[in-house]
């Protein structure tokens, strides 16, 4: 404690043994000790008191889209790591595609990496990209630090990151098997969704029957053999089917090396209440209804899902018009992700250590994190500052996101953060932000 630079109190601190009353020494950006709540701060140390506000580890989120460079009028470094600032997010990794170039190769990285250096709020990470003709350029990827690669089963809805057929899935994950990488898939199979009826038009039922929970079965137990073959490691995205469930837990049960994620949207939003021709509620997979949000709650609480990530996919407000078939999707949740979850969570009895465990710790472990994701000694001293029972109305205007366009306008949420620390200093006070101090990520070797 005597080399403290910041101490940091408060009545209610996350921590791995649960939550309690005590005091978090900080120097030279990391936690240096978690003491007793009344424990002596040194001279010449730096003191916050938040009283009976909520300190947690800053959130991970893992699964963003950024855009930049290339789509920047979508979102952009800039915009999304101040949006995820405000929202209690301390560190994002983002997904190799809707950006120009896409993260496929070592040089597009690095232009990637350029580009976010000087305009990160919070720290950055990088996802790769596995596509059917670049399995060459997956170690140096590697090599080069990114967390792991995204493959899509079905087409991604940009022409510059096609899909992978299952031939190519196995050359993919053969090859990243060989150096123990992680491949995170978006698990939909395209011959499901093409016989799926496809009509087109406002009505959200018929956008729903078009990506039916048969193609996320498929495609998931088709990983699933493929994973457990090669004895490779691999994660499902934004998981949204409950009938899937059965087969993840059998998966794990077994031994097979698989995570599983699934998102704000699809644990808040229901199917019942999406009105026609709301295509800000479109993502894909889609939102599904009532009954099979209960089961996802239900396995996030007994681990067959991991974690929680927001799938943060923006546009610009054109794209997203009123005839889902031809709508962008995306959901925009960067900012609102704390509070959504927090909202619906501690309605279905779940606490805040229940999500600080699905939305950082977890979050920090799938991509090897270890420096991240909690509140205790040897961490980096990222923070959020959570007054967990106050109330606040959703009002786009008030977003940071580039382009405002949220399928949470109007709703009330529980939850407003006051704070967000980075590595020891504040980088957000009451939506008041300090200019960019974010470090770019690299995967340890």
């Amino acid at each position: 404690m005597s080399d403290a630079e910041l101490v940091v109190r408060s009545t209610r601190v996350i921590t791995p043994e649960g939550t309690r009353a005590a005091a978090v020494a900080v120097a030279g950006g990391k936690i240096t000790a978690v003491l007793p709540y009344d424990a002596q701060v040194p001279s010449g140390a730096r003191f916050e008191d938040f009283g009976d506000d909520v300190l947690l580890p800053g959130l991970v989120d893992t699964h963003v889209h950024v855009n930049d460079p290339g789509r920047t009028h979508w979102e952009g470094f800039w915009t999304a790591t101040r949006a995820a600032a405000a929202g209690g997010i301390t560190t994002l990794i983002d997904m190799p595609l809707n950006s120009l170039p896409p993260t496929t190769t070592v040089d597009n990285l690095r232009t990637k990496q350029q580009v976010a250096a000087t305009k990160a709020h919070m720290d950055v990470g990088f996802w790769g990209g596995a596509l059917p003709d670049n399995v060459k350029d997956l170690r140096p990827l590697h090599d080069a630090g990114v967390f792991g690669f995204k493959a899509f089963l079905s087409p991604s809805g940009v022409d510059e990151f096609p899909h992978l057929d299952q031939d190519q899935l196995a050359l993919s994950l053969a090859e990243i098997a060989g150096f123990d990488g992680l491949l995170i898939v978006h698990a939909e199979d395209p011959h499901h969704l093409e016989a799926a009826p496809q009509h087109g038009g406002p009505k959200y039922a018929d956008f729903l029957a078009s990506r039916p929970r048969d193609a996320e079965d498929t495609a998931i137990a088709g990983l699933i053999a493929q994973a457990k073959r090669l004895n490779a490691r691999v994660h499902v995205l934004h998981l949204s089917s409950s009938d899937a469930l059965p087969l993840i837990a059998a998966a794990k049960a077994e031994g097979v090396r698989i995570t599983v994620e699934t998102c704000p949207h699809y644990l808040t939003l229901t199917a019942e209440e999406v009105p026609d021709g709301a295509s800000e509620f479109k993502c894909c997979p889609p939102i599904r209804e009532s009954a099979n949000q209960d089961l996802l709650w239900q396995a996030l609480a007994d681990g067959t899902i991991d974690c929680v990530v927001t799938d943060h996919s923006p546009s610009t407000a054109d794209l997203k018009t009123d005839d889902f078939a031809t709508a962008w999707g995306g959901i925009s949740g960067l900012q609102l992700s704390l509070a959504a979850v927090w909202t619906e969570a501690r309605k279905r009895g779940h606490d805040l250590t229940d999500v600080v465990r699905w939305m950082s710790s977890r979050t920090a472990r799938l991509a090897g994190l270890d420096q991240k994701g909690a509140i205790e000694a040897g961490r980096d001293a990222d923070f959020a500052v959570l007054a967990p029972d106050e109330t606040f109305t959703v009002d786009p205007a008030a977003l940071q996101h580039r382009n405002r366009v949220t399928a949470y306008a109007g709703k009330t949420l529980s939850g407003v953060v006051k704070s967000t620390w980075l590595r020891g200093e504040r980088i957000v006070l009451d939506g008041e932000f300090t200019e960019p101090r974010g470090q770019l990520l690299v995967r340890k070797p």
